[in-house]
């Protein structure tokens, strides 16, 4: 794909429903402070776009890679095939989870917006990504993210533009904002905990495979450069958009009690619906529903690929010559099943859609990340070390997550992320590596 589609698709596939219902609610709730939720993850992907994207896509052409359970087998020759299960198994476990925040975000879009049960909205939600995920591949959902992105983005822009004229310019916004907690507008009102938290936000960026893939698929790597700039302006528009949304919504609600079902996270739609025109509000919510299917659909692909070609490609029937028609079939079996596991995740889960996301972002950020960083950009990494970084990443995870006093000490990406670096060194430290897996040029 071109430089441009890559860089708006990473984007658009990178923020989700999080950015504009979970972001904004964070934002209504905490004020100005919420801001670190977004720079951390900005900061990651820039230097992930200019570092370590043109090795990612040099190692994946080099041996023909074309997924990340690929790229890890090949990198160390593993014919046992441990890499690429546990990549599977980490991919499948967190992105229906991830998938599921996606269908929770629509649900509360199409509730606030339309009058409709929460529950009526995600199996409305779940309906649309499956039909829209069944009719397209890769290249299809890369090239509607653009289009998807291009909504995300006027419709965090208009909102707040719109608003701030209806309050008569931004000094008046201001002082509506500072007449109901001055506070709100202090970006740095929040305990070091939290703020080490949120900007740790970022650390998933190494890890999570439908962004990674983006990176992969770009038709010439000196392009990255070009593509860092771009994605990294447009991450900086939406993320400051969507903090000044939420503060906008404290100032015209005072409470969170006067948003629909006492939600926070139903701020962006109600929002637009009060300040919009129908036909402006329309295209709102075209954009959280662009939100969802922009990730939702690129997570169910990586599943898809994990289970198909990863899984029964690779491993189950590696010598029988699967043809394309059978490969797309199993492939939407698969993501059909994938829906309805995510949707069954959706309705017992009690998590807000900004920190469900998180769990599924930080258990592949976790996971993947270091293992990934190391295999980049440190020779001596082993298969070992990956696997041991692995299942200490996604092991760390789940369990600071159900653990009350660890979870509410420190967000769970961040010890799982350094945890799982240290135990990638140490075990490739402790396991010389086979002759074919010393890399001689990582370049």
């Amino acid at each position: 794909m071109n430089k441009f589609v890559v860089a708006l698709s990473a984007v658009a596939s990178g923020r989700s429903s999080w950015l504009l219902i979970g972001l904004t609610g964070m934002a209504f709730t905490m004020g100005a402070s919420a801001m670190w939720a977004f720079i951390g993850y900005v900061i990651a992907e820039f230097f992930m776009f200019l570092l370590a994207a043109p090795r990612l896509r040099r190692q994946t052409e080099t041996n023909n890679d074309l997924t990340i359970p690929d790229y890890f087998e090949s990198r160390h020759n593993d014919n046992s095939h441990l890499l690429r299960i546990l990549s599977v198994i980490i991919i499948i476990v967190f992105m229906t989870a991830y998938v599921s925040a996606q269908f929770v975000g629509g649900g509360k879009a199409f509730s606030a917006s339309f009058g409709v049960s929460q529950t009526t909205g995600v199996l409305i939600t779940a309906l649309i990504v499956l039909l829209y995920t069944m009719l397209g591949g890769f290249m299809a959902v890369s090239l509607t993210d653009v289009i998807q992105a291009i909504f995300m983005i006027f419709a965090l822009c208009a909102v707040p533009v719109i608003a701030i004229y209806d309050f008569g310019g931004i000094e008046s916004t201001i002082s509506a904002i500072q007449n109901v907690d001055i506070t709100l507008i202090d970006p740095f009102a929040l305990s070091a905990g939290a703020l080490i938290g949120f900007a740790g936000i970022g650390l998933g960026s190494p890890g999570n495979p439908h962004i990674l893939v983006r990176y992969m698929s770009i038709d010439d790597p000196d392009k990255l450069k070009f593509s860092a700039y771009i994605g990294t302006f447009w991450n900086i528009l939406m993320g400051i958009s969507a903090i000044i949304i939420g503060l906008i919504g404290r100032a015209s609600f005072g409470s969170v009690e006067m948003l629909p079902a006492g939600d926070a996270e139903n701020l962006f739609p109600y929002l637009a619906q009060q300040h919009l025109h129908p036909i402006l509000f329309g295209v709102v919510i075209a954009s959280i529903l662009a939100a969802v299917m922009s990730t939702a659909d690129s997570m169910l692909l990586v599943c898809a690929s994990a289970a198909i070609r990863d899984v029964y490609q690779k491993i189950v029937n590696p010598k029988r010559e699967v043809t394309e028609k059978e490969l797309v079939f199993y492939s939407r079996i698969i993501i059909l099943i994938l829906v309805n596991a995510a949707l069954i995740f959706g309705f017992i889960a009690s998590d807000l859609v900004f920190w469900l996301v998180l769990f599924a972002w930080g258990g592949l950020g976790a996971a993947f990340g270091p293992p990934l960083l190391l295999s980049l950009f440190w020779k001596r990494t082993s298969r070992n070390g990956v696997a041991a970084g692995f299942i200490t990443g996604m092991v760390t995870v789940i369990i600071w997550n159900q653990v009350p006093i660890l979870k509410s000490f420190v967000y769970e990406l961040i010890p799982a992320f350094f945890l799982s670096f240290l135990f990638t060194i140490i075990f490739s430290l402790f396991s010389k590596p086979k002759r074919y897996e010393v890399v001689k040029d990582l370049n």
